[in-house]
């Protein structure tokens, strides 16, 4: 049974505070034990409680630093060498700090390197090793989150992209104009059938897979595309460029047809509209670019079953992706303008 009210907010900072409490009072309760003494048979006196206050101190920062800083900015990344000179480094300020504190307020008694040793920097490593642990493990109590939620967020999702993915307003039209073509005995018949077929063979097959190659995504992007093109003929304004792409890098399935189809619900029905569509690659790196002439005067047309929406789109590419995607929304000057990052 997992121990979730571990992860509570207040749990974890009353069992901060009481460990350290701990930590700090220990000695104290060991002296009492002895006759309130120091090693040296001597009794305590303030300076000598101050050193140790500041050796808490440091011993506390070194727990945090590297819980929070240095780990997350090199271990994390595997960058051990780096990691290792920095960790070298901060065990020499703290044997410095150590032995001025020492120094300038206990200056009648001689600093022995040996019991810094024993009494300090021993201790500061198994404070080193403490914070490691204790970085593991909130950062694999967060993995374990993100794989609940992104198993929920499938679940949730799953029925959307199988059944609904694709506007049925565009399916209807779609086949109208399928009728039309059939009526007139047209060329463009055939190849349009052939694309809507890999369009829904993509919808109902590829998407089973978590991920799927790039250029999958974009055959399915293109083929929706030359659809609308077929449907709205010179009513609309179309600029599409999607660029090659190397085959090797996959991407999770349907991400980028929300943002197409969009474009095509909102920016469709008002005079003059235009839509422009640009897709490139950088080395590991996807850009998408989608831009639509809006009037928040117009009448629009609401559509309940025309895909997962923006908003949840945004919240699954957070889930999948995290820091390595930037997604900007701008609207303004009656263009409503996407701009999708991605690194594979």
């Amino acid at each position: 049974m997992k121990l979730k009210f571990l992860t509570s907010k207040w749990i974890v900072v009353f069992l901060h505070v009481a460990l350290w409490a701990l930590f700090v009072s220990y000695p104290y309760i060991i002296r009492q034990s002895f006759g309130d003494q120091h090693p040296g048979g001597r009794k305590t006196n303030i300076y000598f409680e101050i050193h140790n206050l500041i050796s808490f101190i440091t011993w506390i920062s070194l727990f945090y630093v590297n819980a929070y800083l240095l780990m997350p900015l090199f271990f994390n990344k595997k960058k051990f060498d780096k990691y290792g000179l920095v960790l070298l480094l901060t065990f020499l300020v703290l044997f410095c700090i150590n032995y001025l504190s020492f120094s300038a307020l206990m200056p009648g008694t001689k600093f022995k390197i040996a019991g810094s040793i024993l009494f300090y920097l021993i201790p500061s490593f198994f404070v080193l090793i403490w914070s490691i642990a204790y970085r593991i493990w909130i950062d694999k109590v967060k993995e374990d989150k993100i794989k609940v939620e992104r198993q929920t967020e499938n679940l949730k999702t799953e029925l959307s992209f199988l059944r609904s993915q694709v506007s049925p307003h565009f399916m209807f039209n779609v086949m109208n104009n399928m009728v039309a073509l059939a009526r007139k005995k047209s060329d463009l018949l055939e190849p349009s059938l052939i694309k809507l077929s890999s369009l829904l063979r993509y919808m109902l097959y590829e998407t089973d897979e978590e991920k799927v190659s790039v250029r999958k995504e974009i055959d399915y992007l293109q083929s929706y595309i030359d659809l609308q093109k077929q449907r709205f003929a010179d009513n609309v304004i179309i600029n599409v460029l999607l660029d090659d792409v190397n085959d090797q890098y996959q991407i999770h399935p349907m991400l980028l047809i929300p943002f197409v189809e969009n474009a095509f619900k909102h920016g469709t029905g008002m005079f003059t509209p235009e839509i422009d569509i640009r897709l490139r690659m950088d080395d590991r790196r996807l850009f998408l670019d989608v831009q639509n002439r809006y009037n928040d005067n117009g009448i629009e047309v609401r559509d309940r079953s025309s895909g997962i929406g923006l908003a949840n789109v945004q919240r699954r590419l957070n889930l999948l992706y995290g820091n390595n995607h930037r997604l900007d929304i701008i609207k303004e000057n009656n263009r409503f303008t996407v701009s999708l990052e991605i690194l594979l």
